[in-house]
């Protein structure tokens, strides 16, 4: 064996023996032999680490140094540190995507954010800055913000708590740490002190940073200056030393080795009880910035992140001055930071408020009052910056009391003047003898508020208490908006005038007025309390709904509004059943004609209008007139959509998520719903009522039209059935009572149309639920006998009225109407006979076979026709392809055919196939 290898094998076999024996030999020249060995071990033996764990230091180191620039305000330093740390993120990407963004990431982040906002929020520290501090403040503060919002959801998630997400970090941490010196102690002593030592001093190094900071950053940076330092010792310690430093060295690895079990345990104790102990922190006063006693401070407890001191900034400084101008100013300096981001919304609010109380302690006039309330009132309206949102319960109450609180103070002095046309220069706030003159409009508030209550009924569970809990709250709506109509209609103008009336209908047009109803019907109420009620009450909603609208149809200057009270009006007429006044309406107001051109919201109200419609016209028997106002809605499978009572479900293609939201803030709240299976309902009876009769009047008629497609399909439905049970649903209540009328059987038909389950659902929902259930019982009784008379014609030769009067119930004058309606309409083929009070037939009508011989004769030709038609257009003599010419005779049209070789050429007289035959053997 040669040299090389000897020697190769001796020092495998040292490495081996150095790696595997932990207890120091004897001292002296094995020492220093050991140390290189050591030495050697370090450049020799790597550890091997995953990709996760490389990536994952490389965004930690670069983090410590963001943090440490953060510390001493050099912004240029962290612009650079933040954009190698996004290259670096990005290059992490792939195992980002695996394990998801790491916590101490999310962490720097919103630290950097908030950091960087207090930093500009402090005017005197941005002047002492350089200019390239400057610069960069600005350029990483608009970066962060760009860059924040593809985290926003993890940022907010951090924000909203962040003690758990520092304690999970924390804990990765140690058990990373933990890992680390197990996987340390086989590599060496050296290594496992240098790890012990490097988390000793952590808590202790930490405490003697800067106060402000934060204990997660001063760990992170205390570890980040130990590094360096140990950096440097085992540098050192590679070099040549002295023998002694050498021992020390040895010495304190082989020591401290055994001693990193129990350590590790007390570190695992310590994260265990992070989860019970809140951290508390400090607050830095004077005195401990000299160095001055612990006890001296109190604790306050703090939020992980950059801890960024907010003092609550005070009012005004001792011994000012309290008077208007001052008080304007202090207003003006709080309105300055509305909008901004980090700025705390609930704490503006709380300012305003205070800043209220202290012009009102000192006496400073209503005018100065009132303008601080108008900006609470929107402070409160803007504290949900998006657009989607609602506001929340507690915030809903602060508006209304503000609301009502500044209508008091309008109500209560006369000579406070209010527009948006006052300019601020011109406001007239102190008081003089001069009239106050503000800047504001507080109808715009109130149609604000209006609003947010819509949208809180949309966002709440329709099905919950908390939606009953809610719609209370509409009464004090409906008040505050009629004391601002009492307020406008003697200072306002008549545009606000009219807007405000609009409000006041459409909190209106949709309730039924149960105790007009009453009154209308002679009824009173059942308790004296009752009866004294009814009488202390105003003015019925017809006639406010009257007076109000017809106000705008006089005075509005605006297409929208008056559109919107007409609608309302005619939805309003309908709903309490005056059907001529409604239909009148509508029909002098040709909205029919453009309603295409308004804007969603005013065509969902033309949608709603139109079904109130024709549900009034079947309630008062006006079987066509419904079926002809519901159609549209009921033929588009769209009612739910239409009427905006919820959305369908859709491809992605028609409509996308911005436009789905947009389509879900137009949603109708659920008290105003309109019952859909109602709406149905009466459709399905409508065309029932109308198409069985001209069914059985058409039954052989090949050229017939459907009236309503929707209700032939679902015949067809219960059709296609192979097992007929007892009707269920509404649906097949109604099939079932069509096949029965086409029977003429009308007990059948009533008996599925008007029982126990079908009331439950639909009849009863009517305000007089009596009279349409009788209204029904009518129309069915002679439909069936229209459908009766058109299906068995052919078996009478007469047949009495009298008889037909007992088979369906009806009386004799009816009878002989429906009987010479037929005959006049040329319906029916037969005359009466007055004497014997009977109906002859004429025969004239086909029997089955011959009308089944017509249609065949019919089919039969229009196949000869087809036939002859295909036969003419191969041939080339048909007259489509002759063009008759001015002068009366025919020209031979010239047809082009394309040839395979690409070209076109002409063929003049006749039809060929080119390509196929017929052509030049050269194509080939």
């Amino acid at each position: 064996m040669s040299r090389f290898f000897a020697t190769g094998s001796d020092s495998e076999s040292e490495e081996s023996s150095s790696a595997d024996e932990i207890t120091p030999k004897a001292p002296g020249t094995t020492l220093k032999q050991s140390l290189l060995l050591s030495d050697d071990e370090e450049d020799t033996k790597r550890v091997v680490r995953s990709a996760k764990d490389k990536r994952f230091e490389e965004l930690t180191n670069l983090i410590k140094t963001i943090r440490n620039a953060m510390k001493i305000r050099d912004m240029a330093k962290c612009l650079e540190e933040f954009e190698q740390l996004c290259r670096a993120f990005l290059k992490s990407k792939n195992i980002v995507d695996k394990e998801g963004v790491p916590s101490f990431y999310i962490r720097l982040l919103a630290d950097l954010e908030d950091y960087l906002n207090q930093l500009w929020e402090d005017k005197e520290g941005k002047k002492k800055m350089n200019k390239n501090n400057a610069k960069a403040l600005s350029t990483l503060r608009q970066k962060i913000r760009k860059y924040n919002r593809d985290f926003e959801t993890e940022i907010a998630a951090y924000k909203e708590n962040p003690q758990e997400s520092a304690d999970e970090e924390d804990d990765k941490e140690l058990e990373e740490s933990g890992s680390s010196s197990d996987s340390e102690e086989e590599a060496g002593g050296e290594i496992s002190a240098k790890s012990f030592l490097k988390k000793k001093p952590e808590s202790e190094a930490s405490k003697m940073l800067k106060g402000e900071k934060g204990s997660e950053d001063e760990s992170s940076s205390s570890d980040d200056d130990e590094d360096e330092d140990w950096g440097e010792d085992s540098e050192e310690s590679g070099s040549e030393s002295s023998g002694e430093e050498d021992k020390k060295a040895y010495a304190a690895g082989a020591f401290l080795k055994q001693t990193l079990g129990s350590e590790k345990g007390k570190l695992k104790k310590t994260s265990k009880k992070r989860d019970k102990i809140k951290p508390r922190k400090r607050i830095e006063g004077e005195g401990e910035e000299e160095g001055g006693e612990e006890g001296e401070g109190g604790w306050e407890k703090v939020k992980y992140g950059v801890p960024l001191v907010k003092e609550k900034p005070k009012m005004f400084a001792k011994g000012t001055e309290i008077n208007t101008a001052v008080v304007v100013k202090k207003l003006n300096e709080i309105l300055q930071a509305r909008g901004k981001k980090g700025t705390d919304r609930a704490a503006q609010i709380e300012l305003l408020h205070a800043l209220a109380a202290i012009a009102a302690e000192h006496n400073l006039g209503q005018g100065i009052l009132v303008k601080i309330k108008f900006n609470i009132i929107a402070s409160l309206y803007d504290y949900n910056p998006n657009l989607a949102a609602f506001m929340k319960p507690e915030m809903w109450k602060k508006c209304l009391d503000c609301i009502d609180e500044l209508l008091d103070i309008l109500f209560e002095h006369n000579d406070i003047f209010i527009g948006e046309n006052i300019a601020e220069d011109s406001e007239n706030l102190a008081i003089s003898d001069q009239p106050f003159r503000v800047r504001g409009c507080v109808l715009t508030l109130v149609e604000r508020m209006d609003e947010e209550f819509t949208k809180i009924m949309q966002n709440t569970d329709p099905h919950s208490q908390e939606y009953v809990d809610n719609l209370k709250d509409e009464g004090r709506v409906c008040g505050i908006v009629d004391r601002l109509l009492t307020y406008l209609e003697n200072k306002g103008s008549t545009e606000e005038i009219c807007r405000v009336y609009l409000r006041r209908i459409m909190h209106t047009y949709y309730k039924f007025d149960y105790k007009a109803h009453r009154r209308s019907l002679g009824l009173q109420g059942e308790t004296k309390s009752e009866q004294d009620q009814e009488e202390s009450e105003g003015e019925d909603s017809a006639l406010i709904m009257d007076r109000l609208c017809k106000f705008i149809y006089a005075k509005d200057r605006t297409d929208r509004i008056r559109t919107c009270a007409i609608l309302c009006h005619i939805y309003h007429h309908a709903l309490h059943s005056r059907w001529y006044q409604a239909r009148d309406l509508m029909l002098m107001s040709h909205l029919q004609d453009n309603i295409h051109h308004s804007d969603p919201p005013v065509q969902i109200l033309y949608n709603r209008t139109m079904v109130q419609l024709g549900i009034c016209a079947f309630r008062q028997g006006m079987i066509k007139d419904a079926h002809n106002a519901l159609l549209d809605i009921q033929s588009s499978g769209r009612a739910k959509e239409l009427l905006g009572q919820g959305l369908l479900m859709r491809n992605m293609q028609e409509r996308n998520a911005e436009q789905e939201k947009i389509e879900k803030r137009r949603q109708v709240p659920f008290h105003m719903h309109i019952n859909l299976e109602l709406l149905e309902c009466v459709y399905l009876v409508s065309a029932m009522l109308l198409e069985i009769p001209y069914m059985a009047a058409h039954e052989f008629d090949a050229r017939r039209r459907m009236i309503s497609k929707q209700f032939h399909h679902q015949l067809r439905v219960g059709e296609r059935q192979p097992l007929l049970g007892p009707p269920e649903s509404m649906r097949e209540h109604v099939v079932a009572a069509s096949k029965a009328m086409k029977m003429g059987d009308w007990r059948t038909c009533h008996s599925f149309i008007i029982n126990e389950k079908m009331n439950s659902k639909v009849w009863d929902l009517f305000p007089e639920a009596q009279r349409v259930r009788e209204m029904l019982v009518r129309k069915i009784q002679e439909e069936s006998l229209r459908t009766y008379l058109f299906t068995y014609s052919s078996v009478y030769d007469s047949i009495s009225m009298e008889t037909l009067s007992e088979m369906f119930q009806l009386e004799m004058p009816t009878v002989h109407s429906i009987i010479s309606k037929m005959i006049i309409n040329e319906e029916l083929m037969a005359s009466l006979d007055q004497p014997t009070q009977t109906v002859v037939m004429h025969r004239t009508e086909p029997t089955s076979l011959q009308n089944m011989a017509l249609q065949l004769a019919e089919k039969l030709g229009s196949l000869v026709e087809n036939n002859e038609r295909v036969f003419d257009l191969k041939q080339g003599v048909y007259g489509g392809y002759f063009n008759r010419d001015q002068k009366g005779g025919y020209q031979q049209k010239q047809s082009y055919q394309r040839d395979q070789k690409g070209g076109y050429q002409q063929n003049k007289g006749g039809y060929q196939r080119g390509g196929y035959r017929n052509q030049n053997q050269s194509n080939y």
